[in-house]
This record gives C-alpha cells, sequence and structure tokens, in this order.
C-alpha cells in the first residue's frame, strides 16, 4: 500500500478544494460512500466535478425523506434525525455495506471509508440557524479490522440555506482529506477543517477523534484546541474524557455551575458543590433527575502565564474527572456570558456557586466598561432568568470573622444594587459549610506541591493526592497569579 503520508509532497501547502478531491480520486486505494441527509449532496459533488470520482465513489445518496431514512437506518429512540446516534448510524451502516459488497479478494488494498452527515439547515423564518453531525469512518491500512473515526458537530452562522449548503461541503471535503492525508497530525487536521472556509461562517463546538490510530489521543487536548482556535466559545468533556456536545448536555436541564481554578481540586471545592448542590435540587422548580452540574474553567484562567500549559490544563482535568465531574472550559470571563449561553439551551433553574470574593467582584464596575449600558446592562443578563447565587463564606484571615452575604462590602456605589439582589432572594448563603476547612486554598496547596513540603494530602478529596503523586501532577508548574475575575474557591 505505502504510506501516505509520504505521497504527493506538492501537496504540502493549502491545496484548493478541487485538489484535495482530485488528490482521493487520483489515489488508487481510496474507496468508499457517500451519505448526506439534510443540505444536498454537498461534499460528494465536489468529488464529481473534480473528475476521476469513479474509483473513488462506490455509491452516493441522500435519504432526505423521513420515512425512506428510517427504512434504512431505522427509528432513533428519540425520533429525532439531526443527533450523533443517527449519524453513527449512518456510518456503520453504510461501511457494512461497502465490506459486504466489495470483494476483498480482487481489491486486496483498498482503504474504505464511508463519510456521512445530517444536517438541519436555516429555517425559513430564520430563527434557527441550522446544525448538523459530520464524520467519517474509514482504515489506513486494508488489514485494519478496526475503523478510525472522526465525528464532529457543526453550527451555522450564515443567513442562507444556499450558503450553508456551500460551506458544508467544503467542510466535508477538508474533513475526508484531513482524514487520509493528516491523520497523525489531529491538531492540525482540527485547524484545516476550515481552509477555504471563514470561521465566523460555522462553529465546530465538538469532535472526537476514535480508534486505532488515535489511541495516544486525548480528546480532552483536541476540545481545548477549539477555544484556543476559536472554533467556538465552550467545550465540554465527561469523566471517561470523551468530548461531549454542550447543547446536548445542557438541553432544558437545571444547571448548577461552579467555577474554578481547580488547581488543584480541594476539600473547599467539594464543600462548595455538594452542599449547594443539597440546596439546589430541594428547589421547589428543580428536578433532580434533570438536574446536571458543571465544573467550569475559563479559558484566561488557563493563561495565567500568558500562553496555554496544556500539560496543566490535563493534570485539572485528571483530577476533576477522577471525581466523576462534567467539565467545561469556556471563553466567558464575565458570568453574564456564561449566564447567557447557558439560558440558550434552557430555561429552567440555573445556579452559581461562588465565594465571597467573587461575589464582590461581580459588584466591580470595572469588569463591565466596554458594555454600553454598563454593570446594569450585565445585571439585566445576569439576573433576569431564574438564577440563584449559592455563597459560600469566608473567613477573614486578619479578624477571624466569617464572611457572608450579610456583611461582605461592595463599593458604595453598588451597595443599593447588591441589596436589591440579595433581597429579591438571588443570594443564598450555605449555611451548613465545613468550618474546619476554612483555612484550605487551591494556591497554597498548589505551592507546597511544587515546592516538595508535607502535608497538602489532607487538604483534597479523598484519593486526589495520591493521584497526584502516581502521575507527577503539578510537579513541573511554577505558581501563577490567577485573574483576578476569575472564580477560585479563595
Amino acid at each position: 500500500m505505502g504510506n501516505l503520508l509520504e505521497k504527493d509532497r506538492e501537496f504540502e501547502n493549502i491545496p484548493s478544494i478541487k485538489a484535495k478531491t482530485l488528490r482521493i480520486n487520483l489515489h488508487p486505494d481510496i474507496y468508499g460512500t457517500f451519505a448526506e441527509i439534510g443540505a444536498g449532496q454537498e461534499t460528494a459533488r465536489h468529488f464529481f466535478r473534480a473528475g476521476g470520482a469513479s474509483g473513488t465513489i462506490a455509491k452516493a445518496m441522500s435519504a432526505y425523506d423521513k420515512a425512506f431514512s428510517d427504512a434504512i437506518y431505522g427509528i432513533e429512540k428519540d425520533g429525532r434525525y439531526v443527533t450523533q446516534p443517527r449519524l453513527k448510524q449512518m456510518l456503520r451502516h453504510e461501511m457494512k455495506l461497502v465490506e459486504e459488497r466489495i470483494d476483498r479478494k480482487n481489491n486486496p488494498d483498498y482503504l474504505f471509508f464511508t463519510y456521512a452527515n445530517t444536517v438541519a439547515t436555516i429555517d425559513f423564518s430564520k430563527r434557527y440557524k441550522g446544525h448538523g453531525w459530520v464524520g467519517i469512518r474509514f482504515q489506513l491500512d486494508p488489514k485494519q479490522k478496526e475503523f478510525d473515526e472522526i465525528i464532529l458537530h457543526v453550527r451555522f452562522k450564515q443567513n442562507e440555506a444556499r450558503l450553508q449548503q456551500e460551506t458544508l461541503g467544503i467542510l466535508g471535503v477538508n474533513l475526508i482529506y484531513g482524514a487520509f492525508f493528516k491523520h497523525d497530525k489531529p491538531k492540525k487536521l482540527l485547524k484545516y477543517l476550515y481552509d477555504h472556509i471563514d470561521k465566523d461562517t460555522v462553529e465546530i463546538d465538538m469532535i472526537n477523534f476514535i480508534g486505532p490510530n488515535f489511541r495516544d489521543v486525548d480528546n480532552r487536548l483536541i476540545s481545548l484546541q477549539l477555544i484556543k482556535n476559536n472554533m467556538t466559545d465552550a467545550v465540554m468533556f465527561g469523566p471517561d474524557g470523551n468530548n461531549l456536545l454542550p447543547a446536548a448536555v445542557l438541553y432544558k436541564k437545571n444547571i448548577l455551575a461552579l467555577r474554578g481554578s481547580f488547581r488543584p481540586v480541594t476539600k473547599v471545592n467539594m464543600d462548595m458543590f455538594q452542599k449547594s448542590y443539597d440546596i439546589f435540587v430541594r428547589e421547589q422548580t428543580v428536578d433532580m433527575d434533570n438536574t446536571i452540574v458543571i465544573f467550569e474553567i475559563t479559558l484566561s484562567n488557563l493563561k495565567a502565564s500568558g500562553e496555554i500549559d496544556e500539560q496543566d490544563f490535563m493534570d485539572r482535568a485528571e483530577l476533576l474527572s477522577s471525581l466523576g465531574h462534567t467539565v467545561m472550559i469556556s471563553k466567558f470571563q464575565e458570568y453574564f456570558k456564561l449566564v447567557e449561553y447557558l439560558n440558550k439551551y434552557t430555561k429552567n433553574r440555573i445556579g452559581l456557586t461562588m465565594g465571597v470574593n467573587n461575589l464582590v467582584a461581580v459588584f466591580d464596575e470595572k469588569y463591565y466598561r466596554h458594555l454600553s449600558g454598563g454593570i446594569l446592562e450585565a445585571f439585566g443578563k445576569l439576573f433576569f432568568k431564574d438564577l440563584k447565587v449559592y455563597l459560600y463564606p469566608m473567613k477573614n484571615p486578619e479578624t477571624g470573622q466569617i464572611m457572608t452575604s450579610n456583611n461582605l462590602k461592595v463599593h458604595p456605589r453598588m451597595k443599593e444594587l447588591y441589596k436589591f439582589f440579595k433581597y429579591n432572594s438571588k443570594v443564598m448563603d450555605i449555611i451548613d459549610y465545613d468550618p474546619d476547612i476554612m483555612h484550605i486554598f487551591s494556591r497554597d496547596v498548589l505551592k507546597r506541591i511544587t515546592n516538595g513540603e508535607d502535608g497538602w494530602e489532607e487538604m483534597l478529596p479523598k484519593g486526589i493526592a495520591e493521584i497526584i503523586k502516581e502521575k507527577n501532577l503539578f510537579a513541573r508548574k511554577e505558581v501563577e497569579k490567577v485573574e483576578e475575575l476569575e472564580v477560585d474557591e479563595d
């Protein structure tokens, strides 16, 4: 077969879409099918137009009618069509047909692939911009029994269905090309998905690399690249390390969000989470079975030293995942932006767990000078929905006084505004906190770890110290100052 990466070195510069499709069409071994639902056969059309497609395309189809689609791929449990399970079923079904219908004896070097998408473009009222799932199942060695997969979710930003269709077609070509010729550089492959596409036209908010050739790929790091490359505003991953689609996870849920550095996660973090969660699920409008908790880290928190330290990010993610938590990485430095984002997907109760210092920072005008309406505009977006702040107290290190919502100090100009939200039950104190752990601050724990000191182990949740020692987490790091607005247990 030969190494695909060694062939056609003249394509090292960014090739045109026609050059990409022609390279694939002229490759003697790449062979597969296209199944596109919802936006036309936009990707397949590029390959047909390039020429030489007869040696590449076994079949191209669009099962537009829902009944016809169900007859081919089956009926999804939720009855929906633009979903990840639907896409995966399409990939499995089409690849099975390829394997059944193509005789390997006559074609021993064929590299099978199936490209699929299921998409809803913008509606006539233009209320819903459109979104879709796109994926490819493929092999890089004809003897490879287990297939590789790249699956991603996109959100369209253009206001015409035709433009969205064109964007999808180019994206599809970039994905197929990347799968075969850039698979060993997944971070670069991610960037190449936007070849000949303006980032303002489409958002990629989830992607997963799966299969034998991606076993060394950590999808959490790939998720981080989506944020770094300005491909999306927020990403999520679960305890298993696989990326999640925020819209699917948050849809119509009651959401409790805890923002922090989690560097490392401490007993205070977990006490904040557990005590606020206990209050949250007792709220009359909250259904425990329809509730999700998010541990959120902002991008600026990850840039404490100017650049994102990916190993530092992975250390934090490792610990939160080990505790079984869902993690969100976002670009939302201000709380109102986070709440705006969450409100896109749910109208149910949203809770924010934060410490005293963080609530004081929320009432600091300097963070809202870029808004035409200043702090009032921000607070209108922050509190106009069904939102409540669960406030964890802080012990004043100088006086020993316990600071709560009743005695915290905001700027004199903000006193009346604060009272308004306080006495309208938007802020609730956590009163059953653990007083024996209030001396714990993550920055102090981190210093002890990096300096090789003793005594930090008991400041962390059960099992966390053992993971840090076993995997030598944070030991390579210098302690950095956390952004003032970032939420920490401090």
